[in-house]
């Protein structure tokens, strides 16, 4: 049996303007280092093999501060970036809405319609990070990792975990910064825990 917490990473300086990061990145806000402390404190008893973060720079941040001072091996990977957004990114929620107003309600409201023309579509992220999943449950069997990403990515692969149609993967608990869920790969069955838990977090706060 594999042992894998999910979360994702601190609320970022983007996340507060509401601009679109997928690929492109920006640092941590004082609420998100606050954040990835909380979670770390909220680990500090439950024992960690190993924590891989996607490589993108405020995921590792995040990972970097949930670890602390503890021993415990940090690996990053690429395939767990958040969803290539092409031209959206680093663009204001609003401003998309404005120039994109049918793309925009299919990434919200109806992802199995959603097309990117230069990057990915939710679908796409499933197979990227549920694959991904696969392989690390394979390569870490009978450990306990702690896996850093995104959103959106953690949306997916809750998809894929619960076998999903595209069009639901918005369904179930929204993923907050640093809020965490944990599942199981047994037997060839993944059994998903619990999902989207904030419970550790010491003041309300923005995703």
């Amino acid at each position: 049996m594999t042992k894998i917490y999910l979360t994702r990473h601190g609320q970022t300086e983007w996340n507060v303007e509401g601009r679109m990061q997928g690929t492109q990145d920006s640092a941590l806000t004082s609420l998100g280092v606050k954040q990835a402390e909380w979670l770390g404190s909220s680990l500090q008893s439950e024992p960690m093999d190993l924590i891989i973060s996607s490589s993108s720079g405020r995921a590792v941040k995040t990972a970097e501060l949930i670890r602390g001072t503890r021993n415990i091996p940090l690996e990053t990977n690429d395939r767990l970036k958040e969803i290539n957004l092409g031209e959206w990114e680093g663009r204001l929620q609003s401003q998309i809405q404005k120039f994109f107003p049918y793309e925009y309600k299919h990434f919200w409201e109806e992802p199995h319609l959603y097309e990117s023309t230069e990057g990915e579509d939710f679908a796409e992220v499933i197979e990227r990070a549920g694959r991904e999943l696969e392989q690390l449950a394979l390569d870490n069997e009978g450990k306990t990792i702690l896996v850093v990403t995104h959103a959106v990515v953690l949306k997916c692969l809750m998809a894929y975990f619960e076998e999903k149609p595209v069009r639901d993967v918005w369904s179930g608990a929204y993923m907050h910064s640093t809020s965490l869920s944990l599942v199981e790969r047994a037997a060839g069955e993944w059994k998903v825990h619990f999902q989207g838990d904030t419970a550790h977090h010491e003041a309300s706060s923005s995703p």
